[in-house]
């Protein structure tokens, strides 16, 4: 299928993806699913709680992730992936293997450097 380019969504996509968090907390949910807020930050060491929110907002505004809000004390969280947000599963696996594979070829290319 040709794509012009003026006509291009390659940017749509990114905005919604795009933020060093927002993959790895999408490849949790469709690999482990449903998780808590917390499990969520300590399988993300580094991520700040402020920049959890953020990212999780962001993604439950696109009907990416499902946020559920349990009437309890304390307060239960959840989050999920929605049935929209699996769609994105084939991209995010092409993603990270041609991101495995583009660090493979940089180490070969600087291997090749030294020698």
């Amino acid at each position: 299928m040709e794509k012009i380019p003026e006509y291009c969504r390659v940017e749509d996509a990114l905005g919604i993806l795009v933020g060093k968090w927002k993959p790895i907390i999408l490849l949790h949910l469709l690999q482990e699913g449903t998780k808590r807020f917390n499990e969520l930050k300590r399988s993300m060491p580094g991520i700040t709680q402020k920049m959890l929110t953020k990212q999780l907002r962001e993604l439950e505004d696109e009907d990416i992730i499902n946020r559920v809000v349990y009437a309890q004390v304390p307060p239960k969280v959840e989050y999920s992936i929605t049935e929209y947000g699996k769609s994105l599963e084939p991209i995010l696996e092409a993603m990270h293997d041609w991101g495995t594979r583009h660090t493979m070829h940089k180490r070969q290319k600087l291997n090749q450097n030294n020698n």
